[in-house]
C-alpha cells in the first residue's frame, strides 16, 4: 500500500483541480467566470482569471484587500489564510495547490536530476521577500495610477501565466490582441519555471511561492503536524533522500519547508513517521490508511 501513496496523493491533486476549475464553458468561450462562488477563497494558488476558475485564490484576494481599504474583507481574508495554515500548514501545497501538482508531473520526465539549485540554501529565503513586497507591502503602500495593482499576479505568478493568461489569449480574441511585452515576460517567467521543475524539485514552492511562505510559518504549530518516535528512529537519512523539499525529518518534522507529501513516510524503514491524524482518528489516521 506505501507504494501507491504517492498515486494516491496525484489523485486527490487532479481531482481538487478538477473541482475548483470545473467551469468548462469558461474555456470554450474564452470567459472568466463571475458567479458568487467567486467571493470565495479556496487554500492553493488558484488563479482567478483561470477559465475554468470557480473560486478565488487567497494571495490575489489578499493583494485586493490591501488595496481596498475595506476592514471587513480584510478580516474576512486574513481569517481563511489564518485558518488554512492553522488547521493545515503546508500540506495545502503538497495535496491542493494546482501549480504544485503541474510540478510534480513535470518533474516525473526521465532527466537527469538534482533536488536543489545552486545557491539553495539563500534563495529559499527569495519567497519571503516576494511575500513581502510583491503581496503586501507594494499593494498596500501604492497609490495614484499604481493604487490597485496585483503586484505577484501582474509580475511574477506562474500559475496565473498557465491557468489563466494563456487559455484566455487562446480562447478570446480580444484578450489576445491586448497581449503585449508583460505578457511575453510572464510567459517567459512561466517557461523557465516550468524547465527547471522537469530538472529540480518543486523550485517554485522552495523560492518563490508567497503562499507557500505564508503557510510554512504555521507548519510549527498546525493542526495537522508530523511526529518522529525518537526511540524508533535510526537517522538513516531515507526519509531526507526522498523528501522533495530536501527536509531533515528526523531533526526538523515540522520544518516550515515541508509540504506534507508523505513520502518520508513512505520510506521510513522503522514505521518511525506519523501525522497528528492518528490522534485524532484513532491507531491510524485515515489518510494513512488511504494511503
Amino acid at each position: 500500500m506505501k507504494k501507491k501513496s504517492g498515486v494516491f496523493r496525484h489523485w486527490v491533486q487532479a481531482a481538487w483541480f478538477a473541482l475548483t476549475n470545473g467551469y468548462a464553458a469558461g474555456y470554450l468561450q474564452g470567459k472568466i467566470f463571475t458567479g458568487k462562488t467567486k467571493t470565495i477563497c479556496v487554500p492553493g494558488l488558484n488563479c482567478y482569471s483561470c477559465p475554468g476558475a470557480l473560486y478565488a485564490c487567497p494571495i490575489g484576494s489578499l493583494q485586493a484587500v490591501l488595496d481596498s481599504g475595506s476592514f471587513k474583507l480584510s478580516c474576512y481574508v486574513f481569517g481563511i489564510l489564518m485558518a488554512f495554515g492553522t488547521f493545515l500548514g503546508r500540506f495545502i501545497c503538497g495535496w491542493l495547490c494546482p501549480f504544485g501538482f503541474v510540478q510534480d508531473m513535470l518533474n516525473k520526465i526521465p532527466l537527469k536530476k538534482a533536488k536543489n539549485m545552486p545557491g539553495d540554501k539563500y534563495l529559499r529565503y527569495l519567497k519571503y521577500v516576494v511575500l513581502a513586497l510583491f503581496v503586501i507591502i507594494l499593494p498596500y503602500f501604492a497609490k495614484g495610477d499604481l493604487a490597485g495593482t496585483p503586484w505577484f499576479c501582474k509580475w511574477i505568478c506562474p500559475s496565473g501565466t498557465l491557468l489563466g493568461g494563456i487559455p484566455l489569449a487562446i480562447g478570446n480574441e480580444g484578450v489576445r490582441s491586448a497581449t503585449g511585452i508583460l505578457f511575453r515576460w510572464k510567459l517567459w517567467v512561466l517557461i523557465v519555471i516550468l524547465w527547471l521543475s522537469v530538472k529540480y524539485s518543486r523550485p517554485f514552492c522552495k523560492y518563490l511561492c508567497p503562499l507557500g511562505a505564508l503557510y510554512g510559518i504555521f507548519n510549527p504549530i498546525s493542526f495537522y503536524r508530523l511526529k518522529v518516535d525518537e526511540t524508533a528512529c535510526v537517522k538513516c537519512g531515507g526519509c531526507q533522500k526522498v523528501c522533495p523539499m530536501d527536509v531533515k525529518t528526523w531533526e526538523t518534522p515540522n520544518s516550515m519547508e515541508c509540504i506534507r507529501c508523505g513520502k518520508c513516510m513512505d520510506a521510513c524503514p522503522k514505521g518511525a513517521i506519523t501525522t497528528s491524524a492518528k490522534e485524532l482518528f484513532g491507531k491510524k489516521g485515515r489518510l494513512e490508511e488511504a494511503q
